[in-house]
């Protein structure tokens, strides 16, 4: 596996080392061992998958303190452009954010760690995502930041595509408004 930093500190990309032959290929998506001996401090308790259609944005979604969600994101069929927003009130790239294609092809993979906001956008015709969590989902720690806040200025790379965005993440506060306690 090669690790690429990406300019947000602990924000990562996981370059797997994929193995092809005639048969296919075969990769590790996950070595617990191979990240320990990276310095990578990552122990997932919780996977989870979604399913959207091309021009899907989810997000931007993060939990609270004390139950805070690291995520190993990776695309199982398709292509998305994953974006994380750092909301490390003393970091120093608070209120920017990052974004980077994920697919099926490459299947490079982002660790995001504790006091980033997640979401992503379906740019093929449907993707199937999984992720890993180092914290078990909690309802009431659950928050958000609107994917269209103006101060934010994300391209979701969808073009002319209409995007399609659930009534919960339109309601969802910008940046300013949000609870955090990074």
């Amino acid at each position: 596996m090669k690790i690429v930093e990406t300019g947000f500190k602990d924000l990562l990309v996981i370059k797997p080392q994929i193995h092809n032959d005639l048969r296919g290929y075969f990769f590790e998506s996950f070595n617990q061992a191979e990240f320990k001996k990276a310095g990578i401090s990552f122990h997932p308790v919780q996977d989870n998958e979604s399913r959207s259609v091309k021009g899907v944005i989810r997000g931007l979604h993060y939990q609270l303190k004390p139950h805070p969600q690291a995520k190993l994101i990776r695309v199982v069929a398709g292509k998305i452009f994953d974006v994380v927003l750092d909301i490390r009130h003393d970091s120093l790239t608070y209120g920017k954010w990052f974004g980077i294609e994920l697919d099926s092809e490459n299947k490079d993979q982002l660790l995001i760690p504790h006091g980033f906001a997640h979401g992503f956008s379906v740019l093929s015709e449907f993707a199937v995502i999984q992720y890993k969590c180092d914290s078990i989902y909690n309802p009431t720690l659950e928050r958000g930041i609107n994917v269209n806040d103006p101060a934010l200025d994300i391209y979701w790379k969808l073009g002319s595509q209409s995007p399609i965005i659930s009534e919960k993440d339109q309601k969802l506060p910008n940046l300013k408004n949000a609870d955090s306690n990074f």
